[in-house]
Formats: structure tokens, C-alpha cells, sequence
């Protein structure tokens, strides 16, 4: 088997290389994920929270060597500490509503009928993690899975390989058994052909379209079930009636955070036309702020994107737009760290419009487009036409507003004044291309169980 070579946007050079398993190999670690599969879910409910909630604090005890080797990965500058914050608080949310998610809901307990519904444990499920947010994208469906008492095979992105490993690492010390959760290494050939021979009941995908629809075709005819979140292109609406500073100071984290690289990130502004001005000169000061450099450079608060290839969808996407009349606002001799490469200057550009790439397909990447807009109805249109909907975010003083205007927009969440969080007690799912299915919140328990019903008569 071709080894798996992780390539260091840091510095270019070969950080980690593993050697994939062989099919019949990946078949046998299948094989033993299924054997110990009713063992764990016979296991009380409250062992099984404990033990994973022993792994994740494994996992923060690890903070030290797991924030530089991010950095190493996928180039999240090391300021910013890793995930952790959104692992422990996802990890207690799902925890705490657990049994009652999972609890059987009575119809009826008398002297003639007990009726009931149950949930129970799909089986194995096969998690595909991106790079982007390697510990909290896992997390969302390692942590349900594994309560409700599936058994997990886990396979990580070749950008991030250590991730997996340090998550199994994190859960055997925790007594999580080794059989129970297990992280390997896979090419494309040996994944598409265990889902296509039903080796899993469920298969969890994050990632681009593409890799999504090569999910579905892989299980077509298998009736395993998938969850996909795919592509995003989430719009930020700001209303006349916005706070402009909390909205720039917001938006512009929303779209630069990360090198751009979230999958909520924010990849297009729509701005009333009474605070279109202030709104851009306010965003291009804020984007100047930042420091593009090194992740280990304590001053650095943009690191490279997570590979070269990555930055020249973003590039190729820019120099579309300018060619096409868009007007760049951001000098990339401001960021002299970039260098061609992984390392890209972050851009605002105006005069954009929807004919755009850069308005249209994902980029990805530390840059956004800014459009002045007349109305409400003229925001909802444009933020509608998009293939994808995963988030949208809305600028007002008015609850009622913003909900209203959600109404009206194709989308998996609706913020108002915030942008790229997850919310562990809401869903996290979108529509369109973004993909199907859901994780956190009561429904995440829905997604990795399936219902059984009782009707038990008494004769």
C-alpha cells in the first residue's frame, strides 16, 4: 500500500506518513468493531457516559503536544489553544441529556398492555473527519455514537492523521476498549468498498460535495444510512438597524478565522445601503489588523492555510474577480508573509456580484465579498441563490425580524447578531448541497439510534 503523507503547511516538509491498511486488514478491524459491539451497549448507560467523558479528559491533558501539532497539521496559529473549549462543553451537553433522549417513551403501562418505544444502537459507525476542525467535527459524532452504544470506527483526514490517533490514545487511557473505538488509516478504494459491503450501519461525512457524492454512490443500494455535511457558502445579512461595530467585529472574525477554513465560516456579506461605507471601511481596518505569520509566532493571529493547493482556490478565485471588475481593498505587501504558498494575504473585495466564483462556489479561505443592498427582500434573494445552506447570519435589534427573515432563507441555522458557533442543544444541519442529515442536540441521539417499538400484551 502507498503510504499516506501528511505535508506540513508550516514549512512544507513531510510531518507524519502512514501506510493505509489493507483491505483485508480494514475488513478484520470491521470484524472486531462488530464483535464488541453488543458487549458495549449491553454496558449501563452511565458507564458508558463515564468512559467517554474519562476520554475527553485524557484528551485536554494532552492540550500541550495537541495545540503544536495543529499547528503542525493544519496551521491554526497555537494562540488560539486548540478546540477544547467546544469539545468539553459538546461532550457535557450530549451527557447531560442522554438518558432522557435515549429514555423508552411509554404509550402505555397497564394491566393488560405494556407499549412502548425504545432506541437502540445502530451498530458500527463509520466516522470520516475533515482537517479544518479535526477534534471538534469527530467529537459531534464520537461522543453520542458511543453512549447510546455503537461501536466507532474512526478514519481522519490525511491533512490531520495525528488527530485520530490521539483521540484513541485518549480514550483507551480513559478504558474506552480498544475494540470499541478505533481509529485506521484508509485509502479511497478500501473505504468505498467497506461501505459498499455494508460493513457499517452508519457512516457520518464531512467534507467537500464531491466527497460526499462519492459516499452516496458508494452505499447506493446498501440502505446504509448517511450523514453529510458538505460545502457552505454562508451569507452575513446586516439590516440597517445593526450595530456596526459588533457586526464588523463579528462577520470579519467569521469570515478570517482559521485562515477561513470553517465550515460556517462567513464567505459573503450583504450590507444596507445606509451602512454599506462605514461597514467596508470598517472591515478593511479590522482585516489590516491581523498578523499573518508563523502558528508559533505568539503574534501571529493568521497562520498558512492548511495546504498550498487549498490557498490557489482562493487565489484563482480573487483573480477571477478582480479580472471580472471586482475591486480588491486589502494590499497583499501588508502581509509580507505571504509567500505564493500555504501562507496567503487575507482580501475584502467589493463590487462583486453573484456571476462571481468567489460569490458562488466555496473558497474556503481568508477572503470575502461585500454587497451593498437596497432592502430585506433584496438580502433574502441574494443570500438564497446559493446552491448551499448551512448557516446564515442576520444583523438587527429585532428578534422578531430576524426570525422572520430565517423564515425566508434556505438554511440549516439562523443567527442573529453572531456567526460561525455551534450551539451543542441545536442541531447542526443543512440543506441543498450543504448535505443531509443532523449531529448535537437531542436529534444527534436520533441520527446513530434507530427506533423499536414494544407492544407487549399480557394473556
Amino acid at each position: 500500500m502507498k503510504p499516506i503523507q501528511l505535508i506540513s503547511p508550516v514549512d512544507g516538509s513531510v510531518y507524519a506518513e502512514r501506510v493505509p491498511l489493507t483491505p483485508d486488514a480494514a475488513k478484520a478491524a470491521v470484524a472486531r468493531a462488530r464483535a464488541a459491539q453488543k458487549g458495549w451497549a449491553a454496558r449501563p448507560l452511565e458507564e458508558r457516559i463515564a468512559l467517554v467523558k474519562a476520554g475527553v479528559a485524557k484528551l485536554n491533558e494532552m492540550a500541550p503536544v495537541i495545540v503544536e501539532e495543529l499547528a503542525w497539521q493544519m496551521g491554526r496559529p497555537t494562540r488560539f489553544g486548540g478546540e477544547f473549549g467546544g469539545v468539553n462543553a459538546r461532550t457535557e451537553y450530549m451527557s447531560q441529556i442522554a438518558a432522557e433522549t435515549l429514555a423508552p417513551k411509554v404509550v402505555e403501562d397497564s394491566d393488560k398492555f405494556r407499549r412502548y418505544l425504545a432506541r437502540e444502537a445502530l451498530g458500527v459507525v463509520f466516522i470520516v473527519a475533515p482537517w479544518n476542525y479535526p477534534y471538534l467535527t469527530t467529537i459531534n459524532t464520537l461522543v453520542p455514537a458511543l453512549i447510546a452504544g455503537n461501536t466507532v470506527v474512526l478514519k481522519h483526514a490525511s491533512q490531520t492523521l495525528l488527530v485520530g490517533e490521539r483521540l484513541a490514545e485518549a480514550f483507551h487511557a480513559a478504558g474506552v476498549p480498544a475494540d470499541v473505538f478505533q481509529n485506521v488509516v484508509l485509502d479511497h478504494a478500501t473505504t468505498e468498498a467497506l461501505i459498499g459491503a455494508r460493513a457499517f450501519n452508519f457512516v457520518n461525512f464531512t467534507g467537500s460535495v464531491g466527497g460526499g457524492a462519492a459516499i452516496e454512490r458508494a452505499a447506493a443500494g446498501t440502505f446504509t444510512p448517511p450523514g453529510l455535511e458538505l460545502g457552505g457558502k454562508d451569507p452575513g445579512y446586516v439590516r440597517a438597524d445593526a450595530d456596526l461595530d459588533a457586526a464588523v467585529d463579528t462577520l470579519m472574525d467569521g469570515a478570517m478565522f482559521n485562515a477561513g477554513q470553517c465550515c460556517c465560516g462567513i464567505e459573503r456579506i450583504y450590507v444596507h445601503e445606509s451602512l454599506y461605507d462605514a461597514f467596508v471601511e470598517k472591515a478593511v481596518a479590522w482585516v489590516k489588523a491581523l498578523k499573518l505569520g508563523n502558528p508559533f509566532d505568539k503574534e501571529s493571529t493568521l497562520g498558512p492555510m492548511a495546504n498550498k493547493r487549498f490557498a490557489k482556490v482562493v487565489r484563482d478565485q480573487i483573480a477571477e474577480a478582480v479580472a471580472a471588475g471586482a475591486k480588491p481593498l486589502i494590499d497583499p505587501a501588508h502581509f509580507p508573509a505571504d509567500d505564493g504558498g500555504a501562507y496567503l494575504a487575507p482580501q475584502v473585495l467589493v463590487n462583486v456580484d453573484h456571476s462571481m466564483r468567489v460569490m458562488m462556489e466555496e473558497s474556503f479561505g481568508p477572503v470575502v465579498g461585500i454587497m451593498k443592498v437596497k432592502d430585506d427582500a433584496e438580502a433574502i434573494r441574494l443570500m438564497n441563490d446559493s446552491p448551499y445552506g448551512l448557516t446564515a447570519s442576520i444583523w438587527t435589534r429585532d428578534y422578531d425580524t430576524a426570525a422572520a427573515i430565517g423564515a425566508q432563507i434556505e438554511t440549516g441555522t439562523i443567527f442573529m447578531n453572531r456567526a460561525d458557533y455551534l450551539d451543542p442543544a441545536l442541531c447542526w444541519t443543512g440543506c441543498k448541497d450543504t448535505g443531509r442529515g443532523g449531529s448535537l442536540s437531542y436529534l444527534g441521539f436520533l441520527s446513530v439510534t434507530r427506533p423499536k417499538s414494544y407492544h407487549l400484551k399480557k394473556v
